[in-house]
């Protein structure tokens, strides 16, 4: 029995022996402390998005005949003026439609000679009509016939002169059509697009068939940036833009932010508007249809007091405080640094100070009022070897970012 009752002493001490032997060694320890520097600089608050690059102004070339490909004048990267030709159809069928609408017209305008000569035919026969008849030398039958005779030739006089008009109306048409065979450049720029090759045939029955697309100015660029609808609310006309693509990984673009499209898009069930960012390319490497990875600055505080967020997150343990002052007794420190707190390490000893802070991009924030200057070293993790460092939940309001819920 009494053997028991040691064994049990002994286990249940076992724990306690083990627990005085962790804090006898981190009596001897020392805790690995990192700190950093208090600074002075610009706080960003951005937005990520992604985008394509496209072109300012672009114009597709259409056909509006239907006919063969007879010649290109034009190719991909070419650069175009204004007015330029671009592609000859084969006018043949034009051609033929024109000559056609012409004969049609000369054969209106003859039914309308011969039926004018009948018309003052009929307005002889019915002077002589009415002379006759006012002799009574004819029944008054034939004067009302000849008084419709010439009302008839009237009548198909005009609907000759109609048929003229529209016969030349239709050649008007044709000559047009056969002026659409050859179709020219609208404005000055470069070719991005070819549609056709020499031989091919366009139909423009129901559309005009896209032939070629023209950007008009390649140094100026746009990127269609779709911005999510938690972020568009912070987007506004003329904030900064930074944005790189796969083409040059280490070159940086910069642009402008030049409106913010009303029109939503939706897809699986997710909310996003097209942000539009000016571009400037003088150096032609943007290209259309590139994918742009942005960063839209929508915020900036230039030359402010600055730690890093991690420092505001930090607490000591009681066995890191009792290693830097000798005692163990947090309370008194977490009394001093209740609110936004700060610890510095000098001379040996973790202290608390107590700032006011500012706008945080989330990784930095500013300090608006306390102690702290420039150069001065702060505590962002304090903990011995395979202990967690214990940290506050952040819950410092930015006027960049907005109120920051607390990190679990």
């Amino acid at each position: 029995m009494k053997r028991r009752l040691i064994i049990i002493s002994l286990a249940a001490g076992l724990p306690m022996i083990a627990a005085g032997g962790v804090y006898a060694r981190r009596d001897h320890a020392v805790p690995e402390v990192i700190t950093a520097p208090v600074t002075r600089g610009a706080i960003v608050s951005a937005i990520a998005a992604t985008g394509t690059v496209e072109a300012v102004t672009t114009v597709e070339v259409g056909s509006q005949v239907t006919g063969t490909i007879q010649s290109l004048g034009a190719d991909f990267n070419s650069i175009v003026k204004k007015g330029q030709v671009l592609v000859r159809l084969d006018p043949a069928v034009m051609q033929s439609t024109v000559e056609q609408a012409r004969a049609n017209l000369e054969r209106a305008s003859a039914d309308v000679d011969r039926l004018q000569v009948a018309l003052a035919d009929a307005d002889q026969k019915l002077s002589r009509a009415r002379e006759l008849t006012a002799r009574q030398l004819i029944p008054a039958t034939d004067f009302e016939d000849a008084a419709v005779e010439k009302q008839s030739s009237e009548a198909q006089v005009r609907s000759a002169e109609a048929a003229t008009s529209q016969a030349r109306a239709s050649l008007k048409q044709a000559e047009v059509n056969l002026e659409k065979t050859v179709i020219a450049s609208p404005i000055d720029g470069i070719v991005i697009a070819r549609s056709v090759d020499v031989g091919q045939t366009v139909s423009a029955s129901v559309s005009a068939p896209t032939l070629f697309v023209i950007a008009a100015d390649m140094t100026e660029m746009q990127v269609n940036a779709s911005v999510d609808e938690s972020d568009v609310g912070r987007i506004t006309a003329g904030q900064t833009v930074n944005f790189t693509v796969d083409a040059y990984p280490n070159d940086t673009f910069h642009g402008t932010v030049g409106q913010v499209r009303l029109n939503p898009d939706v897809s699986s069930n997710v909310v996003t508007y097209t942000a539009i960012v000016s571009a400037p390319n003088p150096e032609l490497k943007l290209k259309p249809g590139m994918t742009a990875n942005l960063t839209i600055e929508v915020a900036r505080r230039n030359g402010v007091l600055r730690v890093p967020a991690s420092a505001l997150r930090f607490q000591p343990t009681p066995e890191v405080m009792k290693a830097y002052d000798g005692t163990a007794d947090i309370s008194i420190a977490n009394t001093r640094a209740a609110g936004s707190t700060i610890w510095t390490l000098a001379a040996g000893r973790l202290d608390p100070v107590a700032v006011t802070t500012g706008a945080t991009d989330g990784a930095i924030t500013e300090i608006l009022e306390g102690p702290l200057v420039e150069g001065t070293k702060v505590v962002t993790r304090a903990s011995f070897a395979g202990e967690a460092p214990t940290v506050k939940p952040a819950t410092t309001s930015s006027p960049l970012m907005g109120p920051q819920p607390p990190r679990r």
